[in-house]
């Protein structure tokens, strides 16, 4: 797989984005972190990282061509209703700054071990769309008026903050980082791995979490079919890809 790296090393499975400097998630990028998954589901602990400044900036913005947009927003909808579903623990090792998509793809697992120089956003609005897959976990995983603000503004929170909010369980300086995550990682090795999946189980079951993702069906005929069809989303997309200013109409 050409743009991320699997290891696997006593029951732990690391998935690391090579897509340095930003890991930018394209399709192609989605196919090959499914088929990552499914080659590390023999693993105790599964650990997702990335190389580079960014853990992620998000889903590609090429990708939201009309000719493209659909495949997009299903497949990496598909990809973290997966990984969510995941039997063992799993853990996003944030190295540096999540953005869009690539905060999405951190919320998606488990537990965030972060470094203390990451940055965390929903900015999807800048650019005249919202963030699918966000507007379901952000408002289950912090408070409904942080998220609120997070989707609406596209503002960033630090680590800390993100910490305080209950979106991070850990921060370490940049130095300390891999100390930090090896730490993290070794408190559930030292546990049953039947037993963590017995008790992630359970403690989704009074969660109701399927109901999560039959929103987030309707959430998609939200964006594809209506949101996607405004003068603003597409202005907004066309403006990023161009460099300039976005001209909203408000419609």
């Amino acid at each position: 797989m050409p743009n991320l790296t699997l290891e696997k090393s006593n029951s732990i499975a690391r998935i690391t984005l090579t897509q340095a400097p930003v890991n930018v998630i394209d399709i192609a990028l989605m196919k090959e972190i499914d088929a990552a998954i499914d080659a590390a589901r023999d693993a105790k602990v599964i650990v997702i990282g990335a190389q580079g400044k960014f853990f992620s900036a998000g889903v590609d913005v090429k990708d939201h061509t009309a000719d493209r947009v659909e495949e997009m927003i299903t497949r990496f909808d598909a990809l973290i209703e997966k990984i969510w579903n995941l039997s063992q623990p799993t853990i996003a090792a944030v190295q540096g700054s999540a953005l869009g998509g690539g905060l999405e793809l951190a919320m998606a697992c488990d537990f965030i071990v972060a470094s203390s120089a990451a940055k965390f956003a929903q900015p999807e609005i800048q650019v005249g769309v919202f963030p699918p897959i966000a507007a379901v976990l952000l408002p289950f995983l912090i408070s409904n008026k942080k998220a609120f603000e997070m989707m609406m503004t596209g503002d960033a929170i630090d680590a800390a903050t993100a910490e305080r909010l209950g979106l991070v369980n850990a921060v370490a300086t940049p130095e300390e980082f891999e100390n930090a995550l090896n730490a993290f990682i070794a408190r559930l090795m030292k546990q049953s791995g039947v037993v963590l999946q017995f008790t992630k189980r359970a403690a989704r079951i009074p969660l109701q979490t399927d109901a999560l993702f039959r929103a987030l069906r309707e959430i998609e005929k939200l964006y594809l079919g209506d949101l996607m069809k405004t003068h603003d989303a597409n202005e907004g997309l066309a403006a990023f890809m161009e460099k300039r200013e976005p001209r909203w109409k408000d419609e």
